[in-house]
């Protein structure tokens, strides 16, 4: 495919892969128009939000090559559509991927819908490469950077999404991001990743949930005797397989069980409880990318690690299917995504929910 004769949008996030996306388009010739999508809340000074630095960031890499930027009000569509998605999923205690929706239903929903629309492909920071087939479809294909490859997060992305999909940096390491970031004095090079929520900057999960949830305090029990050893202030606040973040005494205490009806955390004791584990589960609402349905044997990935755990799948009809996982997976969760890849995980099948 000649980029040349596309007319391109770029997502500038205000981050250095954003800016070095620019960069190597600008570097091919091209002149694309960029975007600076605002999703953050209105309470910025609640929310210690970082959008106004990240926006200063994206208008200094978009003058330095010449190009226009566009600020996109996508706000109310963000907190219609991803806060409602991950309220309703935390509520009934599931394990919801807000990074996920947001990449379906924002950066390449709502914008399309916007501006996007008039541009032949968008191009965004994602670690996630494309490829086509001798048929003529066009796969999402991972990262060889393992740690930074974010395929599980665009693995719900639709066809019609992919085709306009253009991610220039995929095929390299962060590292090469970074020493390119640097070598062209690119404002944000020295900026650390962000570990927000999308591009909600430095807002924290739980600060997220309670704004809209509150605090419902609730017991504490361990799994093995029954006994109540602490208070927790909402199950929305713990996830299946945590470890980290409980406040007891004694650990290490896993979280292996909610009870969501009477608010109750079930923990166990001890490294690794058995009963953390998972080798066989099912997952539903299988959403493939392109169209094609997994083969029987696969790789996927149950939250984003840089392992892509072998396993097979058995269909079990209307886009459900069990997952045989080849050995025990820990923290496996109801309302995680199981990110589905071929044997060799290069392409991306796409994600079904899991349901235990």
């Amino acid at each position: 495919m000649n980029i040349k004769d596309k007319k391109i949008a770029v997502l500038l996030s205000g981050g250095v892969d954003s800016s070095v996306v620019l960069y190597e388009l600008v570097r091919q010739g091209l002149q694309p128009d960029c975007f600076y999508i605002k999703i953050g809340p209105e309470e910025e000074e609640e929310w210690d939000c970082s959008s106004e630095e990240d926006l200063e960031m994206a208008t200094a890499v978009s003058h330095k090559y010449g190009c226009k930027l566009e600020v996109i009000d996508c706000h109310r569509e963000y907190w219609d559509q991803v806060t409602k998605y991950t309220m309703d999923k935390v509520r009934a205690g599931l394990t919801p991927n807000p990074d996920v929706m947001c990449n379906r239903l924002i950066k390449f929903g709502a914008f399309h819908e916007k501006r996007g629309h008039e541009y032949d492909l968008i191009a965004t920071g994602h670690y996630a490469q494309t490829e086509y087939d001798e048929e003529g479809r066009k796969w999402l294909c991972t990262s060889p950077d393992p740690v930074k490859d974010q395929t599980d997060f665009l693995a719900q992305i639709y066809d019609w999404q992919l085709q306009k999909a253009l991610f220039p940096i995929g095929h390299m390491m962060k590292e090469e991001v970074r020493e390119i970031a640097e070598r062209e004095h690119l404002a944000p090079a020295h900026r650390r990743d962000s570990q927000g929520i999308c591009f909600l900057g430095k807002i924290n999960y739980n600060d997220y949930i309670r704004r809209y949830l509150g605090e419902k305090p609730g017991d504490v029990i361990e799994l093995e005797t029954g006994k109540k050893i602490g208070e927790h202030k909402g199950h929305w606040f713990h996830t299946i397989g945590q470890r980290k973040g409980m406040g007891l005494g004694g650990g290490p205490w896993f979280v292996v069980k909610k009870d969501v009806e009477q608010n109750i955390i079930y923990v166990s004791h001890g490294y690794d409880p058995e009963s953390a584990y998972r080798q066989d589960f099912p997952i539903r609402d299988f959403h493939s990318i392109n169209g094609m349905l997994p083969p029987t044997d696969i790789t996927l990935k149950i939250r984003h690690t840089p392992e892509y755990l072998p396993a097979r799948l058995e269909a079990t009809g209307d886009g459900r299917y069990m997952v045989h996982a080849e050995a025990p997976i820990h923290g496996v969760a109801p309302g995680q995504f199981c990110v589905v890849y071929d044997a060799r995980h290069r392409r991306c099948f796409g994600s079904g929910e899991i349901t235990i």
